[in-house]
């Protein structure tokens, strides 16, 4: 998006303290309520608006339907010492989540490695927030999850498997930044379709098809059709990867049963993978610092190609935007501080506060 004079700003902690309010209203207990909020506002920050607050109308359109408790708290069973699993109770994946990644980094800090399996979820935004989790914490991480059916296996032409986030991380050195991915395995994320929709916008061909199986700029016609994988089979395959790992594995739906979070008839069971590791366990922390310092400069160093001013580390453009925007404000279109503040009005909390 565009940040430019005519945005409507607000700045994170508004932004955070707001949702967190919507939320209590809707009879999500406060921690949860917080974690949530948190993950919404990263999103914003980080620049990736497709999963940002702008959630918030279909999440709490959810809860009021009766297809996700509000209440719900994981549930966390130990199954070896270093294998976990996190039941969401079909509450809100980010609580899930972020119980998930928490137990793995209490085992890797024992053992060097923690596993966790997450069942009975729902949507928990953008996956780099729960890498970062793990980042803060000194541990190099692993974050999957399925979704729900928006791309077509290679060769086929109907909705089967998730546009499901593959993201991983790793603590950066002195002179460099951490390491964080987070990418779907189609040509762009679904979340930017609905966003290019919500803003009256069109998106460039070659994301999509309609339902005729034709390229489409239309993000109506394409929400009806299918989303493109990346590299053709590649994304393919990397979409049935997160849903091995992610719902076959935990017991979650799989195969085209994940409930889309804008699908207001059933509830979500999402399932996600989550991995921890201690980056000292092959060689000392400075050891591996050091390196990540090393891999850090020669990838930004690297020969640029004709018409390229800079080469960005992976997370890196994601990481300035952020420090810009807990600067400048989080910008916003009017339709989305509308839809917004229709929530507050339905639940009786204060109006989004705006810089401007």
């Amino acid at each position: 998006m565009a940040e430019t004079a005519s945005s409507i700003v607000v700045k994170h902690p508004d932004a955070e303290a707001f949702v967190a309010s919507l939320l209590e209203a809707s009879g999500v207990p406060t921690k949860n309520a917080k974690i949530v909020a948190w993950g919404l506002v990263q999103a914003d920050l980080r620049g990736v608006e497709s999963h940002g607050i702008n959630r918030i109308p279909s999440y709490l359109a959810r809860t009021r339907n009766g297809v996700l408790d509000p209440k719900a708290e994981p549930t966390i069973t130990q199954v070896t010492p270093v294998v976990a699993q996190v039941d969401g109770n079909n509450g809100f994946g980010f609580p899930a989540a972020h119980a998930a990644m928490e137990t793995a980094i209490s085992m890797a800090q024992t053992f060097g490695i923690g596993m966790v399996s997450v069942k009975h979820s729902n949507h928990f935004g953008m996956s780099a927030w729960i890498v970062r989790q793990a980042v803060d914490a000194g541990m190099m991480s692993l974050v999957f999850t399925n979704s729900s059916p928006a791309l077509p296996v290679w060769g086929g032409k109907s909705q089967l498997m998730g546009v499901s986030p593959i993201a991983c991380g790793a603590p950066g050195g002195e002179n460099s930044i951490p390491f964080i991915l987070d990418m779907a395995p189609s040509v762009a994320a679904r979340g930017k379709i609905h966003k290019a929709l919500r803003r009256g916008e069109k998106i460039p061909k070659g994301w999509a098809l309609d339902e005729e199986g034709k390229p489409t700029d239309d993000p109506e016609r394409a929400l009806k059709g299918v989303m493109l994988p990346m590299g053709g089979p590649k994304g393919s395959a990397l979409a049935i990867m997160m849903d091995v790992f992610s719902g076959v594995l935990s017991g979650s739906a799989f195969a085209g049963g994940v409930t889309s979070p804008y699908d207001m008839s059933a509830p979500g069971d999402v399932g996600h993978f989550i991995v921890a590791l201690k980056p000292d366990l092959f060689m000392g922390l400075d050891e591996f610092r050091q390196r990540m310092d090393v891999l850090y400069q020669r990838v930004v160093g690297s020969d640029k190609m004709e018409g390229v001013d800079r080469i960005y580390f992976p997370g890196e453009i994601e990481q300035l935007t952020e420090e810009r925007r807990i600067r400048e404000g989080i910008p916003f279109v009017q339709a989305e501080i509308d839809a917004l503040n229709a929530e507050a009005a339905r639940l009786g909390v204060e109006k989004i506060r705006q810089v401007r």
